[in-house]
């Protein structure tokens, strides 16, 4: 069968766009396409919502679906040199400062030896895709925000030298002291990434692409709790009459976010950490995630909540 003109240039034009995905640095356009992914989204229909409206006439009682869907709240990115933050539009957000100057790894200037020792930035910014997120999503019915706001700094490192590079006062936290408490994967499972405390920049890794994961899991760690003692701003949403905003992102558990890779590698669907997807190591050590958390909502259809009903 013969393709048409139009086919062809949608071809040839699908691989020049992941051709230049992996050949130039992350820009704003790529993130916001990558909103459009259905396995991330994973929209479905909760459960319903029952609602009491009042007139002039009387009251009666209406309902509305609950629906539930995950939303790019924000862009995680966790790389080794302080200023070259892997999206280029937001580097001026997040330079050296007199408290944050340098970055990368420990070496011993021995080419056969691992550098084990890892040092990592990290921002987490507001994902610029809301628009084209809203308008997709709109596609299967109703839809929930999310907390996050476009282009917002919620943490930058480069800001938070006390608790990022001195890991004061978390590298003294019980799960900071103690094997097994808060960490990215299991021993017995032989799929151990991290630790999660202290929720700083350095840690030991011989994989460069899990170090920058679990750095990036502490970020985003830090930003949906409040009162932690970092400089940032929390990414949460307040709960409202039929609104069930994401809560505290806790680690491999994908009910409370999850993770979608955008450099090195721009892929198309979400995990959590750890996990058996292709892993590539960035030649700077510079990598970005989506952070997509789960949000539930229904349409307000009166003017006092009465309750929902949520399908098994």
């Amino acid at each position: 069968m013969r393709l048409s003109r139009r086919a062809w240039r949608t071809g040839i034009a699908s691989l020049l766009l992941g051709t230049s995905v992996s050949a130039f640095a992350l820009d704003t356009v790529t993130i916001a396409g990558s909103a459009l992914s259905l396995d991330c989204i994973a929209y479905r229909v909760r459960g319903i919502c029952f609602w009491l409206r009042c007139t002039l006439t009387g009251c009666s009682l209406e309902t509305s679906v609950r629906v539930e869907h995950y939303v790019p709240d924000a862009v995680v990115s966790s790389y080794s040199n302080t200023g070259e933050n892997p999206w280029v539009e937001v580097r001026a957000m997040s330079m050296p400062n007199p408290t944050a100057r340098g970055g990368g790894d420990g070496t011993t200037n021995e080419e056969h030896e691992n550098n084990l020792a890892k040092f990592k930035n990290a921002d987490v910014i507001g994902h610029p895709g809301a628009t084209i997120f809203g308008e997709f999503v709109s596609q299967f019915g109703y839809s929930c925000a999310g907390a996050g706001t476009a282009f917002m700094p919620y943490l930058l490192s480069t800001l938070d030298t006390v608790a990022w590079r001195w890991n004061i006062p978390e590298s003294v936290y019980p799960e900071s002291l103690i094997p097994g408490m808060r960490e990215i994967g299991t021993r017995l499972g032989r799929d151990l990434w991290g630790n999660v405390y202290p929720r700083g920049g350095f840690l030991h890794h011989v994989d460069d692409y899990k170090a920058a994961a679990v750095v990036a899991q502490r970020a985003g760690d830090i930003v949906t709790r409040r009162g932690q003692l970092h400089v940032y701003q929390p990414l949460l949403a307040n709960a409202s009459a039929g609104y069930w905003p994401a809560g505290a992102l806790i680690e491999s558990d994908a009910s409370t976010g999850k993770w979608q890779e955008l450099t090195p590698r721009l892929s198309s669907s979400c995990a959590v950490f750890p996990h058996t997807d292709v892993r590539i190591q960035a030649q700077q050590g510079d990598y970005a995630w989506a952070l997509w958390r789960p949000y539930s909502c229904c349409e307000r259809r009166g003017q006092v909540f009465l309750g929902s009903v949520v399908f098994n």
